[in-house]
């Protein structure tokens, strides 16, 4: 009975140290050495903190002081705030004064050929059939909307393209009209004041499709 009874201890004892070795918590690593001075710490990329992309960096040049006597402009037009920045960018340094703003404009998008509407659905396809007769051909009837019994003749581009094809069909007996196509569009304008003689130029060589225009210095 001794005997057996230290059997089954040896045995339960063995049983708790192979439970205690499975369940023990993971040792923590060990901390790591000391960096050397000015020696940065490796950090994870899911942790830092990314700069931002250039598209995002504001202006952070400080103007010159104002002269006494300046000069104002209102430059552009900017036609996207990329083309904005970098010009803000460029000019800010340079100038005693400077802002943005936007404004509304249209945009031209092409131009137009059609038949004006006609009374009626039907004699709106009765003018199809009339093209299609002559040997006319890329037109189509529209059914709705503010252009809805006209009969397009095509969207163009160039203007020399759409004046073409207008004349094509006035030598056959038709009526066409050509309009141009516009958009709502934003522009943006820099305003500034700087000192008599400053050449924007200078800083935007490549940007000979905008200009200058006087201002008041209010």
């Amino acid at each position: 009975m001794i005997l057996r009874g230290i059997v089954v201890l040896l045995v339960c004892l063995n049983l708790g140290v192979g439970a205690w070795w499975l369940l023990r918590p993971d040792p923590l690593p060990p901390p790591p050495p000391p960096l050397d001075p000015g020696t940065g710490s490796l950090v994870l990329l899911g942790e830092a903190e990314l700069p931002p992309p250039p598209d995002a960096v504001e202006v952070g040049a400080v103007p010159v002081p104002l002269p006494d006597a300046p000069v104002c402009h209102s430059l552009g037009p900017f036609a996207t705030p990329a083309e904005l920045r970098v010009a803000m960018n460029a000019l800010t340094p340079h100038v005693g004064r400077i802002q943005f703003r936007e404004v509304p404009a249209t945009q031209l998008r092409g131009y137009r050929v059609f038949l004006p509407a006609a009374g009626s659905r039907e004699a709106a396809l009765a003018t199809a059939r009339q093209l299609a007769a002559q040997g006319v051909r890329d037109y189509y009837v529209v059914t709705a909307g503010d252009q809805e019994n006209t009969v397009s003749l095509g969207l163009f581009r160039d203007l020399a393209n759409a004046e073409k094809r207008r004349d094509e069909l006035t030598a056959q007996g038709f009526q066409p009209v050509l309009e141009p196509r516009t958009e709502d569009a934003a522009q943006w304008w820099i305003d500034y004041a700087a000192e008599a003689g400053f050449d924007w130029r200078t800083l935007l060589p490549e940007r000979s499709d905008i200009d200058a225009r006087p201002v008041d210095c209010t």
